[in-house]
């Protein structure tokens, strides 16, 4: 039994807000990622004790399909995550099986919150498997797009962020250090950006974080001939009108990335708490829970402004 410290409202928890989340379905309580304190526990091989601060995997794998069964646990055909098929974690209480539960090392609970989404955007930068001096372009700007092009920063790449928001690229650029930003106003503006940018050559590495059809054929446009195009945004739409022959044509690439693994928790709990990357830099407004459907109203209709909501349930 976890008692919930904090809670993250992550862009699909707004999209399911809003109706256009892809796998949602309802009534649903939201929220996935979140800190919490562990209030009852029975004996453990993992050495979880009560009143330790621990973090969850929040994506239930059936352990069965055929992706189970070849380790590909993130990929699961009968995958639930918490806020989309099952109940999410936005409660004073809730129950979760020990083995997704992960300690989270003395982090501050808020920050432990962070983990879920950097995992979202480091398993795409890995999918991608983003090289020192590459040339990476991040579309989008939220909460995963900017954890996207911190830890291609943090693979030695050079970043570049694109948004049509441009206080939240100004944001990004100027507290994690991104190379370069990219508002895309125009399709002329874009195209002209990129040309800029690369030489004329395109980005080696594209990455799509947003989940529109307009911003992936934006990363398609932006790759070079041979580049790898990561696509972790989720939609509802379809792509029209897209001329796949584009694809052999530059021989590209083309990974999707869903959720993410056990090692990528692990993984990124250690290197937040060696003090690799200051994740709270992400937070940009705090709310109390009592005050979450406000937190969602402001959140939907503040978008471009707002990058990660936290809700505090302390």
């Amino acid at each position: 039994m976890l008692k919930l410290l904090y809670g993250g409202i992550c862009g699909s928890d707004l999209g399911s807000y809003r109706g256009a989340n892809a796998y949602v379905s309802y009534p649903r309580i939201p929220g996935h990622e979140f800190s919490a304190e562990i209030v009852e526990i029975d004996e453990n091989e993992e050495g979880l004790k009560p009143g330790m601060i621990v973090t969850c995997n929040p994506y239930f794998n059936c352990g069965t399909c055929y992706s189970c069964r070849r380790g590909l646990v993130n990929a699961c055909t009968g995958n639930e995550t918490m806020g989309v098929q099952r109940e999410g974690a936005f409660a004073e209480y809730i129950t979760m099986p020990v083995e997704r539960i992960y300690d989270g090392k003395g982090l501050d609970p808020k920050v432990l919150t962070l983990i879920e989404p950097f995992c979202i955007s480091y398993h795409g930068v890995q999918r991608a498997n983003v090289k020192a001096g590459e040339k990476v372009l991040v579309v989008g700007a939220g909460t995963i797009g900017v954890l996207a092009a911190v830890a291609a920063k943090a693979k030695g790449a050079e970043v570049t962020i694109c948004d049509v928001a441009p206080d939240k690229l100004e944001y990004a650029c100027r507290t994690f250090g991104l190379d370069y930003k990219l508002l895309n106003e125009s399709p002329e503006a874009f195209a002209k950006g990129v040309a800029a940018l690369t030489d004329g050559n395109g980005f080696d590495v594209t990455i799509e974080a947003v989940g529109m059809p307009e911003t992936f054929m934006n990363c398609i446009d932006a790759a070079c001939f041979g580049a790898r195009v990561v696509l972790i945004g989720v939609s509802k739409r379809n792509l029209d009108n897209f001329f796949f022959t584009i694809i052999q044509k530059k021989e590209l690439n083309i990974y999707g990335s869903r959720n993410a693994m056990k090692k990528d928790f692990v993984e990124l709990i250690d290197l937040v708490k060696s003090g690799g990357i200051d994740l709270e830099k992400i937070v940009t407004n705090t709310y109390k829970w009592t005050d979450a459907p406000q937190a969602f109203e402001e959140f939907s209709a503040n978008a471009g402004k707002m990058l990660k909501v936290v809700i505090d349930f302390t």
